[in-house]
């Protein structure tokens, strides 16, 4: 059911009944109560001064439980970051790559991984890179190449440019167990718009944020710990490690010490803002009933539209086309259309006033549950129009 009479209302300040928003799957609207977080910050940073850090803590929990619900997982330690970079470089300092050289990933991973990998393998890490494709068997692959000396695996649950589901996590986690690796699930392109849970992966390390389907803006982004994080030592440690104990006798010297859990990865001093923005926006969502199940719910519906109306185009495969292979819920949550005018079909859509994205040869549209039914014929009926104008221009070449 078009949830955006009840909905809409509420993100008046990004004029989402105003605009064709198609970038639910990149940055969602903020709903209102946001700015009020926002606010809470600055007039708590200005009545307390530097005393405003034990309620800017009290926000981050709260944001660490609003996460733990769409994780699955309720007793889940969570560091927190600026970026999933910031959490993926803590997590990469704690491997010991002098004696397992080897990290597994996928050619589909989002850039923070793909830049960072490429660049320690300039410094002599063996980086092995699987195809993502085909994603059905992904996880399978990637334990394939799992041996003694790898040191973790780096994968996506959703996969970033076509919205494809990675399954068979869990049998990839067991073999990475089975031979002293870790996991690194990214979970970006799950979390509020893809039912997620730890359950078969409680020993993977779980990575994503706020700024896609869970509308938290940035600076909304988290480190999840297995049990046996305490085992190990990143090399790359922020002072609030040790925060607790900065107010006794000072530390004396000696080999690093590191607190449990979650802390044991904390970064440095940050800008509260984003939690005061996060907790407010969570609470929205349990007060409006946005679930991970009615959100997926809602999901699935709007891309099966606008899957529905592109598919009406009949237009040569060769110019846009699209993955039909498995069911509607073997995807995440925006409609991937592979074509070599991607950028094309982007730029012409913003000047038709549909706001999308392009990542290579993929057009990505993204639905949001605040937008009507109404909205998306409409950008689908900008996008034919947009079509029909590449179909011409194929045809006058020789």
């Amino acid at each position: 059911m078009d949830q955006s009479a009840r909905l809409a209302p509420h993100y008046s300040r990004f004029r989402v009944s105003e605009r064709l928003l198609l970038t639910g799957h990149s940055h969602q609207a903020w709903p209102d109560v946001a700015l009020a977080g926002q606010i809470d910050a600055f007039m708590d940073a200005a009545r307390d001064a530097d005393g405003k850090w034990a309620l800017a803590f009290k926000q981050a929990d709260r944001v660490r439980d609003g996460l733990r619900r769409f994780l699955g997982d309720p007793h889940a330690q969570l560091a927190l970051g600026a970026s999933t970079h910031d959490l993926v470089l803590r997590f990469l300092s704690a491997l010991d790559l002098r004696r397992r050289p080897r990290l597994v990933t996928s050619d589909g991973e989002f850039h923070t991984l793909r830049r960072q990998l490429a660049r320690l393998a300039e410094e002599g890490v063996e980086v092995i890179v699987v195809p993502a494709r085909p994603a059905d068997t992904l996880a399978a692959r990637l334990a394939g190449a799992v041996d003694g000396g790898t040191a973790a695996v780096l994968v996506s649950a959703v996969l970033f440019e076509d919205a494809r589901i990675v399954p068979g996590l869990d049998a990839l986690a067991g073999t990475c167990l089975r031979h002293g690796a870790e996991l690194l699930v990214d979970a970006y392109h799950a979390l509020g718009v893809v039912p997620f849970s730890t359950a078969g992966i409680e020993e993977a390390w779980v990575v994503g944020g706020g700024y896609k389907y869970l509308q938290l803006g940035e600076g909304n982004c988290f480190l999840r710990l297995p049990g046996h994080a305490d085992r190990l030592r990143p090399v790359i440690t922020g002072w609030f490690s040790e925060f607790g104990e900065l107010a006794g006798e000072p530390l004396p010297g000696g080999p690093v010490v590191y607190p449990p859990g979650a802390p044991r990865f904390a970064g440095a001093t940050y800008d509260p803002t984003s939690h005061y923005r996060a907790a407010r926006v969570f609470d929205f969502f349990t007060g409006h009933g946005l679930t991970p199940e009615f959100l997926r719910a809602v999901s699935l519906r709007q891309v099966g539209l606008l899957a529905a109306r592109f598919d009406a185009l009949d237009v040569p495969e060769h110019l846009v086309t699209r993955d039909r292979t498995g069911r509607a819920e073997d995807f995440g949550g925006f409609l991937a259309l592979r074509s070599p005018y991607a950028g094309r079909l982007r730029a012409g859509l913003a000047a038709r006033g549909v706001q999308a994205d392009s990542r290579g040869d993929h057009l990505r549209l993204g639905p949001a549950p605040y937008l009507s039914d109404e909205q998306l014929e409409r950008a689908a009926e900008l996008l034919a129009g947009e079509i029909r104008e590449l179909v011409r221009a194929a045809g006058r070449r020789p």
